[in-house]
C-alpha cells in the first residue's frame, strides 16, 4: 500500500516498474472520499451514516465476494493506491501512461463506480497527474475505460457539494426504497 501525503509525482524506471517521489510543501484534504462518492450515486441516507463511522454489516455476502475478488484479482498489478482518505485498488503503467483501476464484483452499480473512478481522477488531476481509469469487472471479464473530461469533472464536484450538504446535517435523510435495498449492507438501519 501507498499512502500519498504530499505531492505526487510518478517516474517509470527503465524495467517499467512504478516507482514514486513526494515534492513537499503540497496538502489536500478531503472529506470526501471514494466510497462517498459510490454511496452518493446509489443512496443519500448511506452516505450521512457512513460519513458518522457507522459501517453496514461486514458479514454481508456482496461484501465478502467483493473483499475476495479485489484480492485475487489482477496479482500482477500494484495494488491499493491511499490518497486523501481513498484507496485506489490498483495502479499500472501502460505505454508510458498511468492507469488507475477500481475493481468491482459486477457491473450492477456500473454508474456509481464510474463516478467513484472519476472521483479518483480528479483528485490525482488536483495534484498534478494526468492519469487514465479502467473499471475492471473480472467476473464479468470486462474492463471498461474512464476519462475525466470537463462534464463530468463539473459533475463529480457538484457531487462533492451536495456530499458535503448531506454529512453536515444532523439527521440522515429519510430512507427512499430503490432497487439496490434488497442486498444493501445498510438495509438494517433503514428497514429494521
Amino acid at each position: 500500500m501507498i499512502i500519498i501525503t504530499n505531492k505526487l509525482v510518478l517516474k517509470m524506471k527503465k524495467e517499467g516498474h512504478i516507482y514514486f517521489s513526494f515534492i513537499r510543501g503540497f496538502f489536500m484534504d478531503y472529506e470526501v472520499n471514494g466510497t462517498l462518492i459510490q454511496q452518493y450515486y446509489i443512496c443519500k441516507r448511506e452516505v450521512w451514516l457512513t460519513s458518522r463511522a457507522l459501517s453496514g454489516d461486514q458479514d454481508q455476502e456482496n461484501l465478502i465476494i467483493g473483499r475476495i475478488i479485489g484480492e485475487s484479482a489482477y496479482k500482477r498489478e500494484s495494488k491499493e493506491l491511499d490518497i486523501g482518505g481513498s484507496k485506489i485498488d490498483l495502479i499500472k503503467m501502460e505505454d508510458g501512461n498511468l492507469i488507475i483501476g477500481e475493481i468491482k464484483k459486477s457491473s450492477r452499480f456500473l454508474e456509481s463506480a464510474s463516478k467513484q473512478l472519476l472521483f479518483y481522477l480528479l483528485q490525482l488531476k488536483e495534484m498534478g497527474i494526468n492519469a487514465r481509469g479502467e473499471l475492471m469487472i473480472p467476473e464479468e471479464k470486462k474492463t471498461i475505460k474512464i476519462e475525466l473530461d470537463c462534464q463530468s469533472e463539473k459533475e463529480i464536484k457538484f457531487a462533492i457539494k451536495e456530499i458535503k450538504t448531506i454529512i453536515n446535517k444532523d439527521t440522515p435523510p429519510f430512507p427512499e426504497k430503490n432497487r439496490y435495498c434488497q442486498s444493501c449492507a445498510y438495509r438494517d438501519f433503514c428497514w429494521a
